[in-house]
């Protein structure tokens, strides 16, 4: 059974409970790597300028700024083991993480919605984004403060 790595651990305890849980559930079946959960001020903008974000500091879900954010309300988690040009990968992965989640939801171990950085818009259709970013998976209605 796959589990974490030291650093993949270490980059999810910066998330929201909601996303430790469930890429707790997820690692369980799909071999992942959680590449980054929180951005510090200079990542973000590190991110920025290399057109990884479109959003400066501290707007991205990935920032915790302490007074909107305490945790991060995205992660970057991928497949393991890692092929950035296997495109079908990241689809799978993530259509397996949109589906664990969304059980998770419903079964109550998790309060929030999951929206996927391939699909922004939920559709089902992650080839008419005009913004692609494959690893990204964040939290959707997280309140201030969380």
């Amino acid at each position: 059974m796959p589990t974490f790595s030291k650093r993949s651990a270490a980059n999810l305890a910066e998330c929201h409970p909601d996303l430790r849980a469930l890429f707790a559930e997820v690692v369980l079946t799909h071999d992942c790597t959680v590449i980054e959960g929180e951005r510090d001020k200079a990542g973000q903008d590190l991110a920025f300028a290399q057109k990884k974000s479109k959003l400066r500091w501290p707007a991205s879900n990935h920032n915790v700024d302490g007074v909107k954010r305490t945790t991060s309300w995205a992660a970057d988690v991928v497949p393991y083991p890692l092929d950035w040009g296997n495109r079908a990968s990241f689809v799978t992965f993530a259509a397996h993480v949109v589906a664990t989640a969304a059980a998770m939801k419903s079964d109550g171990r998790m309060i929030h919605a999951l929206r996927w950085g391939g699909d922004w818009d939920g559709d089902g259709d992650w080839k008419d984004e005009k913004f692609s970013d494959m690893p990204h998976f964040e939290l959707v209605g997280v309140a201030a403060g969380e």
